[in-house]
């Protein structure tokens, strides 16, 4: 009996998460954000830009994920794109969570990192992170393109990045795994379009 509750529960985790895609698939307006991100990723490569990722928690492991994927590479060899996380160097980190405060720390770093044309990818499964909403006001003060990775809720990411891609689920393991989904999507993209024969 215990077996089929917990196959029950498994179960029910992969349609929750089957559900998510399939609106996602159904979803003309946000399928054509996703084309856009792409797009501007891509043109920001082309003009010899770069990509800056951040969030918290599990959005800080994506964060490095992503950026990974652009440093190394994703289907085939080629070579680096310039990609950084800013969740990753704990002397910074904690250099600027003491000294400014935690809701300074990838403000800080996009001031010091970012120039004009990059592209800053804003994570967060609430849309409310005061780190990252810091970090997309800075970005437009310095003609930083910025895309917001949120879930369906309106809020403040949603209202301060030029792009928001809002995942239609309130369940934060489900936005994740969405998360994940779109950056492997704009990594292939912009993979094939430089270097694809």
């Amino acid at each position: 009996m215990e077996n089929q509750i917990n196959m029950k529960n498994i179960i029910n985790e992969i349609k929750e998460s089957v559900e998510v895609k399939s609106k996602i698939l159904e979803d003309k307006i946000l399928l054509n954000k996703v084309m856009q991100a792409c797009d501007i990723v891509h043109n920001a490569y082309k003009n010899g830009n770069k990509t800056l990722f951040a969030g918290n928690g599990g959005s800080a492991a994506d964060s490095q994920h992503l950026a990974a994927e652009f440093v190394s590479r994703f289907y085939f060899d080629r070579p680096g794109l310039a990609s950084l996380a800013l969740t990753t160097d704990t002397s910074i980190l904690t250099a600027i969570g003491n000294d400014y405060g935690f809701e300074k720390l990838f403000a800080r770093q996009i001031q010091a990192n970012a120039n004009k044309g990059d592209v800053f990818f804003g994570i967060s499964t609430s849309g409310n992170s005061q780190n990252i909403i810091n970090a997309l006001k800075l970005c437009n003060e310095l003609g930083v393109y910025s895309i917001g990775l949120t879930g369906e809720r309106e809020s403040y990411v949603s209202e301060n990045c030029d792009l928001c891609i809002q995942i239609p689920s309130n369940s934060t393991p489900r936005i994740q795994e969405s998360h994940i989904l779109i950056g492997h999507i704009i990594c292939g993209y912009v993979e094939e379009k430089l270097f694809g024969k």
